[in-house]
């Protein structure tokens, strides 16, 4: 059968060249962050979201350092106030930590990260309002049952903007680590 002057199978396979040069530069896009951003390990919240998408994943809310951030132009060490207190950051890697560096309001982008200081946590507890979500294998066990006294915690790359992308994650009960596989 002819369109005009292509024929479908022509029409066809020029649809399949193009999704696939769609799909090949997002997955290039993310091997690039891997190689070129800074990666860190960084504590979570683990949460069920309410979302309509349905499957094998684990929404987290990573913790982030805000000690850097001095009042007046970040939260003080512990938050007084009785809500939490949120600002807009940028995220960097310090050391071996997380860290969001507050921007001021006129310096606010579309690169940049809401944070979220709650009441009786230390500035090294502050958490990024949007969560990410890790996928996981379909027969692996969930992640997110943890037993007291263990954390999870999940490796991220960090581009210059936008939310930091997730690796892996591990379970840390006192000293010992144990990368969880959940391919």
């Amino acid at each position: 059968m002819k369109l005009g002057k292509i024929s479908l199978a022509g029409a066809s396979l020029a649809l399949l060249v193009t999704q696939l040069a769609i799909v090949s530069s997002a997955a290039a896009r993310y091997l690039y962050l891997r190689w070129t951003g800074q990666r860190v390990w960084t504590r979570t919240m683990v949460y069920d979201p309410d979302m309509l998408m349905r499957g094998r994943y684990v929404s987290v809310q990573l913790m982030v350092d805000g000690c850097e951030n001095k009042p007046p132009y970040g939260p003080p060490a512990t938050t007084p106030s009785p809500g939490p207190v949120q600002f807009s950051a940028r995220l960097q890697v310090e050391g071996s930590k997380l860290a969001a560096i507050r921007l001021a309001q006129s310096d606010s982008q579309s690169g940049a990260q809401m944070v979220s200081a709650w009441p009786g946590l230390t500035c090294e507890q502050m958490r990024l309002e949007v969560p990410v979500d890790f996928y996981i294998g379909e027969h692996a066990a969930n992640p997110a049952e943890i037993k007291p006294g263990q954390e999870l915690w999940v490796e991220v790359t960090v581009p210059r903007k936008g939310p930091p992308q997730p690796i892996q994650l591990a379970l840390k009960e006192g000293k010992t680590w144990k990368p969880l596989g959940l391919n």
